[in-house]
């Protein structure tokens, strides 16, 4: 069979075409963090593990999940703060960061999912320093191969707040990670959507000891002092990652990523995808974008 000129220049288009797309997906599959596609070698001394040490604050005990990276010595440490109520946990961002080398506790505040106590947010707030002081412990980070000098606050919504106050008040603290997070104070002295009272009323039941009402009136109480740009100047000399979603935190978000700009940090990255606010469609985005701060952050000085 004779083939027509042109059906051969065709075809060999084709074939350029499909030799494109392929290597044009393989540099694409090759720019994803190994964490995002390949477990770890196991370690059989020192193996990746998952410990739920209860960790005292102020008389009653957190409920908490720890992954632990394989390998021996000293691992980087993120503590993954969720939200109000937390039903969405990222788990999968402990998980990827695992894979990482880095370990992740989750803990919960007093009154949510399994830990004592009532919740509140100056509670939380209290707890997050506690879990904090638990990880630094000299025999805690023996134990569960902790670096003392490298954790990382990441918090989720409400979890992004406490992270930003937390690290603020906490000189020590690596880097913070904030992630569509709610600036509690401001928020609720807002009449364009109602002080957020949706919020109150359908996180509320989840959680000990609390009423929408009784919340309402401790963020009203408390609105002048609890705004996260007053965190910017302790914040301004360590790295800060501000992610945002399509929801209506960005203004906060945005605002808090100019002011830490503004007031010098050099270290900041703000990331903007289009989603949810819970990344619902975009999970393997935001692990990405985490990933690629974690590994941005300094190496530990050399002792």
């Amino acid at each position: 069979m004779v083939q027509n000129p042109r059906m051969s220049k065709h075809k060999f288009s084709l074939i350029w075409i499909a030799l494109f797309l392929l290597i044009a997906c393989g540099a694409r599959a090759q720019q994803l963090p190994s964490a995002i596609t390949t477990d770890p070698a196991p370690d059989k001394d020192y193996p990746a593990a998952v410990e739920a040490p209860d960790i005292p604050s102020h008389g009653v005990r957190l409920n908490s999940v720890l992954y632990l990276a394989s390998g021996a010595g000293a691992h980087p440490t993120v503590v993954l703060l969720h939200g109000f109520p937390g039903n969405e946990k990222n788990l999968d961002l402990a998980y990827t960061m695992r894979r990482a080398g880095w370990n992740v506790l989750i803990p919960h505040y007093r009154g949510s999912w399994g830990s004592g106590g009532d919740f509140s947010f100056a509670n939380a707030m209290e707890d997050t320093q506690a879990v904090i002081d638990f990880l630094r412990a000299a025999t805690n980070a023996k134990r569960y191969r902790i670096d003392p000098n490298r954790i990382v606050l990441m918090g989720h919504s409400m979890g992004g707040f406490m992270a930003a106050f937390a690290g603020a008040h906490d000189p020590q603290i690596a880097g913070v990670a904030m992630i569509s997070a709610w600036n509690i104070g401001p928020t609720v002295l807002r009449p364009a959507d109602h002080g957020r009272a949706d919020s109150y009323r359908n996180a509320s039941p989840r959680l000990a000891g609390t009423t929408p009402d009784g919340l309402m009136t401790e963020a009203r109480e408390n609105a002048a002092k609890w705004n996260y740009l007053d965190c910017v100047d302790s914040l301004k000399t360590r790295p800060a990652l501000i992610m945002e979603s399509n929801d209506r935190n960005v203004p906060d978000n945005h605002a808090m990523a100019e002011a830490l700009r503004n007031a010098g940090n050099s270290l900041v990255t703000e990331r903007h995808i289009a989603t949810d606010h819970t990344y619902s469609d975009h999970r393997i985005a935001l692990q990405i974008a985490i990933l690629e701060w974690l590994a941005s952050l300094p190496a530990p000085p050399v002792k």
